[in-house]
């Protein structure tokens, strides 16, 4: 028997314990109020009461996993607890998942494995998504709770969060995404946790820009008013009052009008316009929430990038004579060393209380990664502070972190080897930072979940504080409302969600058809595939799906059909790089009935500029000359279900076990000898048949006299003098 140690279960993690126990459970629990624990009691309970089985448990990030795994082993007796990473070899992984009892992974890697059927969910007693909230869209929980529902014998879920979303909508769509049957919420003040809540005490420090930081916004302003009044009198908008999403909206859609095939000058130009609104707003953002240098680094960067670039509103930006006029102003500021008041403010608060606590710690957010950079600087530069960057693994500006890095970072902290940590929104998520005193915000953000998540580093064990900085009658302060008012409105639902699950959430049963006992079909894909949804929908849709590295096609249905797959970006890419010939030919030599399919819903006429003639004349080419069919589909998923009907077609259930060859076609006798005789310096397809039509055999023709090769038609002196140095000139070794 399976059992806990060392520790003693709470009240509410009991009575949410319960719940888990009759229903697929989302979990809606304050940051650092034990909910790797309401797991671990879970996990104990579906393996005692079902022999064999095992209990997969998710999280976004490695480190996050590490420390999941490092629970279960503390406060459990459980064995056999294994971490599956990309890092782990696929093989390996697949031994171990046999040996396990619990398996914590992040969900690419499963979903890999599920997709190559490496593991099996069939006896997988309890799933556990950390982070549930992430559940939206096309990222992997989805799709791995829809295989899982449909495939475990005895199915259970839970969904962990501190922050399920600030709509109503959001928090449905990720409670039927998980097949969610009930609901656990507790906030700081119901009376099962609040004797466990830390008190948490939270400071707004509002600072005034310095006016020299005004006159270069008033700069930014003006070049920022006339691109908005260029897209107005282009009839693109009717009004000029546009927040960021509006203008990526307005972008996404102008650009669809390209695709169709709607040249016209008034898109094109209100396209480039806009992307020039955009980068004055992250210009004025900068400069009002961050500072300075950050701006500096940007717009110098930018200036960089107009002398090396054809990009019209990159050049027509850097051209604005209030834009650089912002531009010069910054360098002034840069070099008079005028700072925000934000990094003045913070280097005395980080002096004044390690002045009065030694070993206290403090976590910087920063929503900029440049920006944190600069911090972590400025604060390393004051008497005993240990200040260390802690950012994602993309890298930029040579500030990337890998995982085991962002792992010995919180150890360090931990130790007391730093006692400032200056981090990104990578800090924010799932990671256990323990004892964290004070939390600063360097910015408010937009963002409930993300509020929630960056004060959750604090309060945990004992009372903690927050401070905000904001900067007066700017974007700071439109996104602390933002953020205030969505996390308000977030609490008001969370009180009525329950209440309206209950009414709704009904056992929610998989839409997907169940398999038969019919013979199941199978397909081969190329191991590059891997990344698109195809292969995803394809298992969905009841496909035995196998990944290869195949010399020909994306997806092979049999011996007759091999599929090269194309969106039409892609198709019209291997036009100009000449890719698609050699594709197509090889498709058509390996199969006797290849197929193209053509995805997407672009114009292909529009995607790059080249002439119309080119593609259609390469359409013609493939259909005429090769006579390989070319069907076009909608998307991934109308490709996926044609893929399906193909295989239906090919494999039909009463016939024998069609064998799928993975490899090229071996090659006739025939085109073995052409082969060979294509291999002599300038000879091609139609002159190799040329020579060995007039010779018959390969030692014929190599055998001949000079002269019979020349009277060959189009085989003159200097072709057959080239041919003849090659037969005869000695090998010799490097």
């Amino acid at each position: 028997m399976f059992e806990i140690k060392d520790l003693k279960p709470r009240l509410y993690q009991e009575t949410i314990l319960a719940t888990i126990i009759k229903k697929n459970t989302l979990i809606v629990l304050p940051t650092g109020m034990g909910k790797s624990i309401i797991f671990l009691l879970a996990a104990i309970s579906r393996l005692n009461n079902f022999q064999k089985s095992k209990v997969l448990i998710l999280a976004p990030t490695k480190p996050l996993c590490s420390q999941h795994q490092k629970t279960i082993q503390t406060h459990s007796n459980i064995g056999n607890v294994e971490l599956f990473t990309g890092t782990v070899l696929p093989l390996k992984r697949k031994e171990l998942w046999e040996a396990a009892n619990v398996v914590v992974a992040t969900p690419q890697t499963i979903e890999s494995d599920i997709v190559n059927e490496r593991i099996n969910l069939e006896d997988v007693s309890l799933l556990v998504f950390d982070e549930c909230h992430r559940a939206v869209q096309n990222y992997a929980y989805t799709w791995i709770s829809k295989q899982y529902h449909k495939k475990a014998r005895f199915p259970r879920i839970i969904g962990l969060t501190a922050s399920p979303g600030d709509t109503l909508e959001k928090i449905e769509h990720v409670s039927k995404n998980l097949f969610i049957e009930d609901v656990e919420i507790r906030t700081e003040d119901s009376p099962d946790v609040a004797p466990y809540i830390q008190k948490l005490d939270i400071d707004l420090i509002k600072l005034s820009l310095p006016e020299e930081f005004q006159e270069t916004r008033n700069f930014l302003k003006e070049a920022l008013k006339t691109k908005l009044g260029i897209i107005k009198e282009l009839g693109v908008v009717n009004n000029t009052d546009l927040t960021k999403k509006d203008l990526l909206n307005l972008q996404a859609a102008l650009q669809g009008k390209l695709i169709r095939g709607e040249k016209d000058f008034q898109v094109m130009r209100a396209i480039s316009v806009i992307a020039e609104i955009i980068k004055i707003e992250h210009a004025l953002e900068l400069l009002e929430t961050q500072g300075a240098y950050p701006l500096y680094v940007y717009l110098k960067n930018l200036y960089h990038e107009a002398e090396n670039t054809k990009v019209k509103a990159t050049k027509n930006l850097a051209a604005d004579l209030n834009f650089h006029s912002a531009y010069i102003k910054t360098q002034n500021l840069i070099k008079e060393n005028i700072e925000h008041p934000k990094i003045t403010e913070l280097k005395k608060i980080i002096q004044h209380e390690i002045s009065k606590k030694q070993d206290i710690k403090i976590m910087v957010f920063n929503h900029y990664r440049e920006s944190a950079s600069f911090i972590e600087k400025e604060l390393n530069k004051i008497e005993n502070v240990k200040a260390k960057l802690f950012v994602g693994q993309a890298k930029k500006a040579d500030t990337g972190l890998t995982q085991r890095e962002q792992v010995k970072i919180i150890e360090d902290f931990t130790n007391n080897n730093y006692n400032v940590i200056v981090s990104s929104s990578v800090g924010e998520e799932g990671l256990d930072i323990p004892q964290v005193d004070l939390v600063i915000f360097y910015e408010p953000i937009p963002s409930a979940i993300r509020s929630i998540q960056r004060r959750g580093r604090t309060a945990r064990l004992e009372k903690g504080r927050v401070i905000v900085l904001m900067t007066k009658n700017t974007r700071d302060e439109m996104y602390y409302w933002v953020s205030f008012h969505k996390e308000k409105r977030m609490n008001e639902l969370l009180s009525k969600l329950k209440e309206r699950l209950q009414g709704k959430l009904e056992k929610l049963q998989s839409t997907l058809k169940e398999f038969t006992d019919e013979k199941k079909l199978k397909v081969f894909a190329d191991s590059r595939e891997k990344g698109s949804t195809i292969l995803k929908e394809l298992i969905n849709l009841g496909l035995s799906v196998e990944t290869k590295n195949l010399d020909v096609a994306d997806y092979i249905i049999s011996e007759r059909v091999g599929i090269e797959r194309k969106d039409v970006k892609d198709f019209v890419n291997s036009i100009i790089d000449k890719r698609l010939f050699s594709q197509i030919k090889n498709l058509k030599e390996n199969f006797s009935n290849p197929l193209i399919i053509l995805e997407g819903e672009e114009d292909i006429y529009s995607v790059r500029n080249i002439h119309p003639n080119a593609i259609r004349g390469m359409l013609a080419t493939i259909a005429i000359s090769f006579g390989i069919p070319i069907i076009r589909t909608k998307n991934q998923l109308d490709t996926a279900e044609l893929i399906k009907v193909i295989a239906k077609r090919e494999q039909d259930a009463e016939s024998k076990d069609i064998g799928v060859r993975l490899e090229k076609k071996p090659l006739t006798t025939k085109e073995q000898q052409e082969f060979i005789i294509e291999s002599l310096p300038g000879i091609g397809p139609s002159l190799a048949k040329s020579l060995l039509l007039e010779f018959k055999t390969v030692k014929s023709l190599i055998n001949a006299e000079p002269e019979k090769i020349q009277k060959v038609d189009k085989m003159g002196p200097k072709k057959t003098e080239e041919i003849i140095r090659i037969l005869n000139e000695f090998y010799e070794t490097d």
